[in-house]
């Protein structure tokens, strides 16, 4: 069986999960370039919260530890916009290729309801989109589960970098 044969044998159900499948990957790849080039810049960032700081604080050491790490995050929400699409995506993945499963499943007792057991290939068909929905939304999962957790692991070293260049400029030192 072909690509396409699959793609048809999952019928609408495997058609969603190959256009949420391309929008989480596209998001995935954009993602994981602007993550690449805001760490490349750290310290223009730093740079950039440190002046945004220098207009707004006054006062003792914690308090201008807390203004610099909420400018810090304030930042980084704007990296992690999509992120929770790729979230999405991961989650609901699973949940459609159930879906698939059980109309699969359905459509395979409907086809016995109406002409019996004595040809298996009635129910056939019904059987097959119930796997090959399945395996696709397992598929779309997992990769965006992967996918999601290495970039937000990839921000969290994004964050840790910044903090250590804040920490340097306003302490002199590293952590």
């Amino acid at each position: 069986m072909s690509m396409i044969e699959y793609i048809e044998a999952g019928g609408l159900i495997m058609k969603i999960l190959i256009l949420m499948n391309t929008v989480g990957i596209a998001l995935m790849i954009t993602k994981w370039i602007q993550f690449w080039r805001y760490n490349r810049q750290k310290r223009v960032h730093a740079d950039q919260i440190a002046d945004d700081f220098a207009t707004i604080a006054s006062g003792d050491g914690n308090r201008v530890l807390l203004i610099v790490k909420e400018l810090l995050q304030s930042r980084l929400r704007r990296l992690e916009r999509g992120m929770p699409t790729i979230k999405i995506i991961a989650t609901t993945a699973t949940l459609f290729g159930l879906l698939g499963t059980v109309v699969g499943v359905l459509m395979a007792f409907e086809a016995i309801g109406k002409v019996g057991m004595g040809d298996p290939s009635v129910f056939a068909n019904g059987i097959s989109m119930a796997l090959i929905t399945t395996v696709g939304g397992l598929i779309v999962a997992i990769i965006h589960t992967v996918g999601y957790n290495y970039l937000i692991a990839y921000l969290d070293t994004i964050e840790a970098g910044l903090e250590e260049e804040l920490l340097i400029r306003f302490y002199g030192r590293e952590k």
